[in-house]
């Protein structure tokens, strides 16, 4: 997934969003920083939404269904992961991916999971949090190894 395909799947969604909330055009528009007209030509399909309008969707939006259903999952996390191309650090709590999410890997108390949708990988531990996310399966592996192996050092 890159910042086009995600910025289509927002684009296509952005009525269903908005109606989710009960907002008006007027007040989706400014929400997320658009003109009122150039909404409308996303909602008709005329246009697309860009980079920075998609970004405050997800971060605005983040508990929409609707949203959710798209992306999987967390719309903070893929837009995140989306934009860095990586992420490496512990970042908190996740739902731990019993849905949209492939188990790939697990060493240890760390787990590597594939998103079914995004295809991103990210490393979690046993307690659900986020420790790695990556579209490049190699630095996850990678990444993995070394969170297991700086786990078992720490035992020592």
């Amino acid at each position: 997934m890159d910042q086009d395909y995600m910025t289509e799947l927002v684009s296509v969604q952005l009525k269903k969003i908005r109606s989710e909330r009960g907002y008006t055009q007027e007040k989706m528009a400014d929400v997320i920083g658009l003109s009122k007209k150039s909404l409308v030509q996303i909602e008709k399909g005329r246009a697309l939404a860009e980079w920075p309008h998609v970004v405050a969707v997800c971060a605005l939006f983040r508990s929409s269904e609707t949203l959710q259903s798209v992306l999987g999952d967390d719309p903070l996390e893929v837009i995140e992961t989306v934009a860095h191309r990586t992420i490496d650090r512990p970042k908190g709590k996740t739902m731990g991916g019993k849905v949209w999410w492939k188990a790939i890997e697990k060493k240890g108390e760390f787990r590597l999971q594939q998103h079914l949708i995004s295809h991103h990988y990210r490393i979690l531990d046993s307690y659900d949090d986020l420790w790695f996310s990556s579209f490049e399966k190699a630095a996850a592996l990678e990444r993995l190894d070394e969170l297991f192996l700086e786990a078992e050092e720490a035992k020592r």
